[in-house]
This record gives C-alpha cells, sequence and structure tokens, in this order.
C-alpha cells in the first residue's frame, strides 16, 4: 500500500521559516552548512574507519564489533528507503514553491523519511555501541546533518527527524544482535581470509 503524505499540513510553516532564514544568513555560513549536508557522510566513513583501526589492537571482538558498523548502515539505508518507496511525500520545495539553497530533487525522489539522516543516526548510533568517544562525535555530527537538510531546503523536519529515529533503531537493534555472541563471530571469521582485518 502506498501511503500519499502531505508534508506541508505537519510543519510546512516551520519548514518555511528555516528556508527564509536561511536566504538572510550570510553568504558563508549557507556555504558551509550546503557543503556538510552535501559532503558531510564522508566524515561518518572516516569514523568507521577510525573507529576499526583502533579496535584492532584491542582484540578480535572488537574488531568483529566495528566491521559490522557500516553493514548496519547500509541495512539502515535499505530500510529508510523501503519507507520512501511506501510513503510518497513530494519534497517541500516542490509543493512549497520557495527558493532554497540546494536544487529541488526531482519529483518522484520521496522525501520522507530522509536517508541523510538516517544514514548518519544508524551510524552514530552503531558507533556509539563501541567507542562513546567515537560515537559522540557522530551524535554531535548526525543532528547537524539533519538540521542541514531542512536549512538547505531538501526536507521538512518531520522528514530528517523520521529518517533520524529510523537509523537509530535500526543500528541498535542490529549492533545488539550481532554482539550477543560476539566471540563466536570472531572466531569464525579469524580461521578465514579475513583475519588480517581482525588483528593488527
Amino acid at each position: 500500500m502506498i501511503l500519499a503524505l502531505s508534508g506541508s499540513s505537519i510543519d510546512g510553516s516551520l519548514y518555511s521559516y528555516v528556508v527564509e532564514l536561511a536566504r538572510r544568513s550570510p553568504a558563508w555560513w549557507n556555504d558551509m552548512v550546503t557543503a556538510w549536508s552535501a559532503y558531510g557522510l564522508a566524515v561518518f566513513a572516516v569514523l568507521m574507519a577510525a573507529a576499526w583501526w583502533r579496535s584492532r589492537r584491542v582484540g578480535a571482538r572488537a574488531a568483529v564489533a566495528a566491521l559490522a558498523v557500516p553493514l548496519v548502515v547500509v541495512l539502515a539505508y535499505g530500510v529508510n528507503s523501503l519507507v520512501k518507496l511506501l510513503v510518497h511525500e513530494i519534497r517541500p520545495c516542490r509543493t512549497l514553491h520557495m527558493v532554497t539553497l540546494e536544487s529541488c530533487p526531482a519529483r518522484t525522489d520521496w522525501s520522507f523519511p530522509s536517508n541523510h539522516a538516517a544514514i548518519a543516526a544508524a551510524a552514530a548510533v552503531a558507533l556509539l555501541v563501541i567507542s562513546r568517544r567515537l560515537g559522540a562525535v557522530a551524535c554531535v555530527g548526525a543532528v547537524a546533518m539533519a538540521a542541514s537538510r531542512v536549512w538547505v531546503g531538501a526536507h521538512y523536519p518531520h522528514d530528517v527527524a523520521a529518517g533520524l529515529l529510523t537509523g537509530a533503531l535500526v543500528a541498535y537493534v542490529v549492533m545488539k544482535a550481532l554482539l550477543r555472541r560476539p566471540e563466536t563471530l570472531a572466531r569464525r571469521l579469524a580461521a578465514t581470509r579475513l583475519r588480517p582485518l581482525l588483528v593488527a
């Protein structure tokens, strides 16, 4: 079943306020937010790589958990994309016809929920499970990513909130399930060609 969600009736006025505020903001600030919105997900990839590199020195169990993080992020993206296909919410920049910092995506590039927010939240929560320090940095980045997607005009606030929730829930559930028996997974992987990925 496909639901046709009308996002403007939920928080269209808040979206309009934020986009109008962005239009009146300094160019240097808007350039910074736009760059983060477009390329900020690369920072999460760097954090995942750092978590894996550090985990190899701790042991195979920690390395298995770190290697699971990008897989969890991909799964969260898949779940979020499925929701997008079920809920056909047209982008706010098309519904409200506002001038935005980011070019308005194609009409069939649905808005709810935000993939950027889901990916960022999934990475943040998965990283929190294995490293509080890296996870905390990723959490700040995830909130900044979600806010930036509204600022540039790509999403309604409820889109990014739903994306954050979806990514966080998927990451939490899957990481907890994967790490119930980390020793077993570590032993099995250590006996394969993947051993160099587990031990420094």
